[in-house]
């Protein structure tokens, strides 16, 4: 058994390339998302589906390794878009060509970043974090934060549910 905190994790597409501004591609890692929780993996609290990132807030349950529900979720979602792209993308394909022992693509960057959250506080921090990414002047997707649908933010402003994997980061505290 292991004992996980709840966790602010960011996965970055290899050299920033924006292939997930395509909707079918963050619906790979939505429908990975929904798979690890109603497989009881893990819990998600929050999250944004950016061009050329993605954030999330979770907890990786105890019978699970961090590293292993990870790096399947990684692999899982990096083959689902590499398979997206050969069969659709093929010009943006060689942009993901690497020269590995063990891949001859590679989708998204090594060592994501991934940071126990240990308090409410810095749980919150982290969240309005991830809602105010599609708002930011780098960004523009959205003027309202809360009408990004790829992203947690009408979830807890609004009640939405169109994504069955979210559950509220007070679950946590209870």
């Amino acid at each position: 058994m292991h004992h996980h905190y709840p966790q602010f994790f960011t996965a970055t597409i290899l050299n920033w390339i924006p292939v997930l501004k395509d909707d079918s591609f963050k619906q790979i890692i939505s429908d990975s998302l929904l798979f690890l929780t109603q497989n009881s993996r893990c819990n998600v609290y929050a999250f944004v589906i950016m061009p050329n990132h993605i954030h999330l807030i979770w907890r990786i349950n105890e019978n699970y390794k961090r590293e292993d529900v990870q790096r399947d979720f990684l692999k899982f979602t990096g083959q689902q878009i590499l398979f997206r792209l050969k069969d659709s993308d093929a010009e943006v394909l060689p942009k993901f060509e690497v020269n590995l022992k063990d891949r001859h693509h590679q989708i998204w960057q090594r060592n994501p970043l991934s940071v126990d959250l240990f308090s409410r506080k810095v749980l919150e921090q982290k969240l309005d974090y991830i809602h105010a990414n599609p708002v930011q002047k780098k960004w523009e997707l959205v003027t309202d934060f809360v009408d990004y649908r790829f992203s947690s933010a009408s979830f807890y402003e609004e009640g939405r549910t169109e994504f069955g994997f979210l559950t509220h980061y007070m679950k946590i505290f209870e």
